[in-house]
């Protein structure tokens, strides 16, 4: 037992974070991302929402500070009418925990397919909001 580490935080997801070096990126995928076929590192987070598990990985793991965007969505396909809430959601998660505001990128779909199998893991989580996917890039802690 540690004191500090959200509990949501699984021994394997923070070996993962552990693992990742500056600039590698990691997903947080949602319930309907096909994770298992796409993931060089899987890491199931089943029965979490993306929310709280962003809210807890932001606690540990710095955003990269050297690019305009650390973050990408995943681009909503033309014509759909889905709303995405859950992105604003992030933005008051990611805005609280570093001080950026503005940090994402949109990524057309199958775009965003292709960077997550270039990901370092991607972490199957059981948010079920639409399009509700997220791709982190790890930047670097100073004065270790």
């Amino acid at each position: 037992m540690l004191k500090g580490i959200p509990r949501i935080l699984s021994p394997e997801l923070l070996k993962i974070l552990m693992e990742m070096g500056h600039g590698d990126e990691i997903v947080l995928a949602d319930a309907n991302f096909p994770a298992a076929s796409h993931a060089r590192r899987l890491v199931r987070c089943d029965g979490h929402g993306i929310p709280e598990l962003l809210d807890a990985i932001l606690r540990l793991f710095p955003l990269d500070a050297y690019v305009d965007k650390p973050a990408a969505l995943m681009q909503v396909v033309p014509g759909d009418p889905v709303e995405t809430p859950v992105w604003g959601t992030y933005e008051a998660i990611i805005r609280d925990k570093t001080q950026r505001s503005n940090p994402f990128e949109e990524v057309e779909r199958l775009a965003f397919y292709d960077r997550a199998k270039q990901a370092f893991a991607i972490v199957a989580t059981g948010e079920n909001a639409l399009y509700a996917n997220l791709i982190l890039k790890k930047g670097v802690i100073g004065g270790l």
